[in-house]
């Protein structure tokens, strides 16, 4: 019997999200007599019934493009259950248009939350496989996330870039780049950079410490520096906030985000001349790496195969550098967060990286 397969990307794009659409579509042609369904939109197009019968064709000459053919949308997993004006309920929507499109399996392509609202769908009876992407790598329960390698080849190219301007002006630079909770992106790209501070949100930091660095480079005759920033770095006052408060420091603080505060800061202490770049969504767009593009494409067909043994409930994950099959009530609501004692934190201190605490 001719098996019905929805597909969906939901939540942020990033780099390889095609590859791994067209590893579940090429793998499952393969393996399985299927028919493949891409829900547009994400879950809204689960929700609405947006949704495409594809053809062998729509899978060709999409391995090294960025975004998502499919198109994506947040749904916050918070809303989920929650009737709003329209009078829709989410979830109720979701299991009727699934079973009307006669779905023997949907596979979720996202992040953290895209894994929250394929677990809800598990937990209403609906075969779920998820794919874990994004270019945080903050997905717990696997080792890396297709996306992630991407972005931190662009990020690490815009501190590449960097070096060069600021040693030509003797400044200070702070190149803030993507990751709320996460650090490992900045991590990754500034000691792949040649950073000579790295702030992170796992690693609550002190100005005082980050002046220290600063002006020990100083007096070694380097008249430059590179801070990397993640966007959701934290000081350790506001580390030892509630929620409540921080979040209304943060909407009372008078500068744009947190790299702008902290090159305020050491302009006016150190006297030192600074400038703030932010690539933002550059580290979510343009192709692929080759090695997202293999890894999307292991990760899909991998997929592919979960479904042929009707293995469903899981996410595909990397343990140990092999691929398998973990289930999705075990990664979901939790988060992969850098820890002080990580080797690569580790391997940064060795060669002279400061974290500012």
């Amino acid at each position: 019997m001719k098996k019905r397969i929805g597909i969906l990307t939901s939540g942020g794009d990033c780099p390889g999200l095609n590859a791994a659409i067209r590893g579940v579509a090429r793998a499952s042609y393969d393996l399985l007599d299927c028919e493949i369904i891409g829900i547009k939109g994400g879950y809204k197009g689960l929700i609405d019934a947006d949704y495409k019968v594809m053809a062998s064709h729509d899978f060709s000459g999409i391995l090294t493009r960025g975004g998502t053919i499919l198109g994506t949308h947040r749904t916050p997993f918070k809303q989920m259950r929650k009737i709003e004006e329209d009078g829709i309920d989410k979830v109720a929507n979701m299991v009727k248009h699934y079973n009307q499109l006669k779905l023997d399996c949907l596979v979720t392509i996202g992040g953290n939350g895209t894994h929250k609202n394929a677990n809800l769908l598990r937990e209403e009876g609906l075969n779920v496989i998820g794919l874990p992407k994004t270019i945080d790598n903050d997905i717990y329960g696997t080792e890396m996330t297709f996306g992630f390698h991407s972005a931190v080849d662009i990020a690490t190219e815009v501190i590449d870039r960097i070096h060069t301007t600021a040693d030509s002006h003797d400044r200070v630079m702070l190149i803030e780049l993507m990751g709320h909770k996460a650090g490992w992106l900045t991590l990754f790209s500034g000691i792949a950079g040649g950073a000579d501070v790295v702030l992170i949100p796992e690693i609550p930091y002190s100005e005082e410490k980050v002046y220290e660095a600063l002006e020990e480079r100083r007096k070694k005759g380097k008249d430059f520096s590179i801070i990397a920033v993640a966007e959701g770095a934290v000081n350790k006052e506001e580390a030892a906030m509630s929620k409540k408060d921080f979040k209304r420091y943060r909407e009372e603080m008078p500068f744009q985000t947190v790299s702008y505060r902290l090159a305020n800061q050491i302009s006016t202490n150190l006297g030192f001349e600074t400038r703030v770049t932010i690539p933002g969504h550059q580290q979510r767009g343009g192709s692929p790496s080759a090695y997202d593009r293999v890894l999307a494409t292991k990760l899909g067909a991998y997929a592919a195969r979960l479904i042929a043994e009707e293995n469903y409930g899981n996410t595909v994950s990397i343990v140990n550098n092999k691929l398998r099959a973990t289930p999705l009530e075990d990664m979901a609501a939790k988060l992969k967060l850098v820890t002080r004692d990580d080797d690569l934190v580790k391997t940064g201190e060795a060669v002279g990286l400061t974290y500012g605490d």
